[in-house]
């Protein structure tokens, strides 16, 4: 079978590997869609385990199954999380289930850019979800990322009636726009460098949508009677964004690290500040089965509209154009890789 292999942002190339072989408690999955996430071309975060075939937001068939898999049959059309939480360990008991140690070693075999994937048994039991009828392939995988900005918001101690600024609108930023806004918030505003971007956040919700280079903590207490916010939610990985979230964070406000600073960059934070204003900062990762299932609602329901934020349908053998197109970051937002295309809904290889 193809798959697509990640050696760096600037290659990652189509080879052949041999179809995986499941056992009795697994599944065999063809996969239809499966998104290009911010995280996979993090190079300073991938390059240390490449070559590897990366691909986590995964929607397809099942084409073969295990006699001990119960609870699907052939031709279930779901969506599988990649990672899962043991839910028997002090931090899965305690709702921290993204901390624990299982999560953080389960995947598939091989990840989602590939033709077929092989589902193991710990993420045919916690992390298999049947896509509804009215939800398409597409759809499907935005059920991880969407469940990622759940738990984001959650952490966040998010009310309706509070102020949100995003910083950063590529796709995480996009989807806590768009989530807060169906949540109740206020107001919302957004940053972001690019234009295409910036006009993508007035398109999915942001109240007011600055340029990052702006001065924007004078903007917002122009545009909200002379208050701060009560979330700031960082979605990009930009030292400076992390000194603007300080700025910009009102007395008794969450400010929520989403995406990841690179390793070697230092902030320095006037701890002084954020105890007199008790301003609290929060870490989000990931998502466990009760996000995802939140998330799969809030798509299925058309409350977050996911499907406008698809820019590029691609075939596998395009996957470097994928990766390029992520990476740069200018004109997209989501890309969508199909190992199968063109694809008819009534074709069904089964294993």
């Amino acid at each position: 079978m193809k798959v697509g292999v990640y050696y760096n942002n600037s290659d990652v190339r189509v080879e052949k590997r041999w179809m995986p072989i499941i056992d009795d408690d697994e599944f065999l999955l063809k996969v239809i869609a499966s998104g290009i996430c911010g995280s996979d071309v993090m190079e300073w975060y991938r390059i240390k385990k490449a070559p590897i075939i990366l691909g986590h937001e995964v929607t397809g068939d099942i084409v073969s199954i295990g006699k001990n898999v119960k609870k699907y049959s052939l031709g279930d059309r779901v969506f599988v999380s990649h990672h899962v939480p043991c839910n028997t360990c002090e931090y899965c008991l305690s709702g921290n289930e993204t901390t624990c140690d299982t999560l953080r070693k389960t995947n598939f075999d091989p990840g989602g850019f590939a033709e077929y994937i092989r589902i193991p048994k710990i993420n045919v039991d916690r992390g298999t979800f049947k896509l509804p009828e009215s939800m398409s392939y597409e759809e499907g995988t935005f059920i991880e990322p969407l469940g990622c900005v759940v738990r984001c918001l959650r952490k966040a101690n998010f009310n309706p009636g509070n102020d949100v600024l995003v910083l950063g609108s590529g796709i995480s930023g996009l989807l806590n726009i768009q989530l807060s806004k169906a949540l109740g918030a206020a107001k919302i505003f957004a940053t972001d460098v690019n234009d295409y971007r910036i006009d993508a956040a007035k398109k999915f919700g942001a109240d007011y949508v600055f340029n990052a280079n702006e001065d924007i903590t004078t903007k917002i207490k122009e545009f909200n009677n002379g208050k701060l916010v009560d979330k700031v939610i960082i979605c990009t990985g930009a030292k400076s964004a992390i000194e603007q979230a300080f700025n910009c964070a009102d007395r008794g406000s969450y400010i929520v690290f989403y995406a990841p600073p690179k390793p070697e960059d230092i902030t320095n934070v006037n701890f002084n500040k954020l105890w007199k204003d008790e301003v609290t900062l929060v870490t989000t990762y990931g998502a466990s089965p009760k996000d995802m299932h939140q998330s799969m609602e809030l798509i299925n329901s058309k409350r977050i509209n996911v499907s406008d934020m698809v820019t590029h349908r691609l075939n596998l053998e395009e996957i470097a154009l994928g990766f390029k197109l992520t990476a740069e970051a200018k004109e997209s937002i989501k890309v969508i890789i199909q190992p199968h295309f063109p694809y008819k809904l009534d074709e069904l290889q089964v294993f």
